[in-house]
Order: C-alpha cells, then sequence, then structure tokens
C-alpha cells in the first residue's frame, strides 16, 4: 500500500513539474535593433574577452535585441523561401542559415524567465519553454557556473539538412562550424560595445543540454554563450 502511494505520488509530483514547464503561448517584439555605436570596430576588437564572472541583472530588452540581431538577424529582407526571411548579419555558406538561436531567460526585467526561440525575420522571440532553466542547464553544462549567473544565454542549435542538401558531409563537418564562429563573434563584438561580457561555451553533455531544452530531433546543441555585466 505505502509503495502504490509512493508511485503515486511521485507520478502527480513528475506531472506537475512537467506542467510547469509547458510553454505558454508568449512571444515579445522586440525593439529595433540600433544601426549605430559608440565604440568603432577596432576599439571592440580591442577590448574583446571572454568574461566569466557575471552580475545578475543589469541587462535590459534593448541589450537582448541588439544581441540577437547581431546574432542573426536579417539585414536584407528577401523573400526567396530558402533564406526565411533574407541576408543575416553573419555570412553562411551558400546562405543557407542552419543555425538555430535560442535566449534562455532568467533575469531580463519585462520579460518572463523561460526559453525563447529568436525569430529574425520579424525580429521577435517566442516562448518554447516556461520557466528559469539556468540551474538546470548548468549542470548540463559541466557546472560551469557562468550559465547560471548570467541574466540570460545565447543558445545556438544547427539543422544539418539545411546544408548537407546541398554541400553533404562537407556541410556539416565544416561549414556549420564556420557559420558558428562567424555568429558567436558577433555576440562577442556586440557585448563587448554594450559594456557587458560573454564567454563561448561546447564542454557540455549534448543528450542532458538536448533534455533541458526540449529541442526537436532535427537540431543538435553546439554553443552556449551566457552574456551579462562582467565584474
Amino acid at each position: 500500500m505505502k509503495t502504490l502511494f509512493l508511485s503515486l505520488f511521485l507520478l502527480l509530483f513528475i506531472s506537475a513539474k512537467s506542467q510547469d514547464n509547458v510553454a505558454k503561448i508568449v512571444e515579445y517584439n522586440l525593439p529595433s535593433p540600433s544601426l549605430k555605436g559608440s565604440l568603432s570596430i577596432e576599439e571592440t576588437l580591442n577590448s574583446r574577452r571572454s568574461r566569466r564572472s557575471f552580475e545578475d541583472g543589469g541587462v535590459s530588452v534593448a541589450d537582448l535585441s541588439q544581441i540577437l540581431w547581431a546574432a542573426y538577424g536579417v539585414t536584407r529582407p528577401m523573400t526567396a523561401p530558402a533564406l526565411r526571411g533574407g541576408l543575416r548579419t553573419a555570412p553562411s555558406a551558400g546562405a543557407r542559415y542552419p543555425l538555430e538561436i535560442y535566449a534562455v531567460v532568467g533575469n531580463i526585467p519585462g520579460i518572463e524567465a523561460g526559453l525563447y526561440k529568436y525569430d529574425p525575420q520579424n525580429h521577435k522571440i517566442v516562448m518554447t519553454i516556461a520557466g528559469d532553466l539556468r540551474k538546470e542547464l548548468t549542470a548540463a553544462a559541466l557546472n560551469q557556473k557562468m550559465v547560471s549567473e548570467a541574466p540570460f544565454s545565447i543558445f545556438y542549435s544547427a539543422i544539418y539538412s539545411r546544408i548537407t542538401d546541398r554541400y553533404g558531409e562537407r556541410g556539416r563537418e565544416r561549414y556549420v562550424c564556420m557559420d558558428l564562429g562567424h555568429s558567436a563573434q558577433n555576440v562577442y563584438l556586440q557585448s563587448e560595445s554594450l559594456n557587458l561580457g560573454t564567454c563561448a561555451i561546447g564542454a557540455f553533455n549534448d543528450e542532458l543540454v538536448t533534455k533541458v531544452l526540449q529541442l526537436p530531433d532535427n537540431e543538435a546543441p553546439l554553443y552556449i554563450m551566457p552574456v551579462g555585466k562582467y565584474k
């Protein structure tokens, strides 16, 4: 009897936790990105560093908007379906754009905590999971504490079929890596220009990250980039 009661309790607990993380229909139209900054590209390149210690706060919706746009925003709208909105801030082999960009939001005033997918075509974010996932993502990232400390993280995944259908395994083994590097450097430089910091994290458990973020079967995890005011 006790065993049956315990089993029912665990099932109810897991069910309740699952319901807590079911995404509501929540989306945010982001403010338009600025096309002119206060630092030159030379100054930003000179000061860029990997930052690994963050304050839990001090990031605005405008900062989030600017960094997402820098990562993969549309700079030249085009109607070709394969482009999914147009040409981007980062170059891509054959303009295939295999990357997907997410924001893991923990503490940004005006944005509910949760996992959001970036929609470059409409410059908005759409919630896929409700709730603060920073602790769970930190555990999946081998307990690298900067993931839990930063107000939000940029997360990258890849849909390899977008590029392998044209370039085969070379697309998977080389071009996706090149695309990721281009975009991630944009995040570094844009963060630095906003007096924020970031670092690129590739050391994590792929299976756990996929589970925490509930990634679709066709998406492979690539990078976590925590962003915040650095100490």
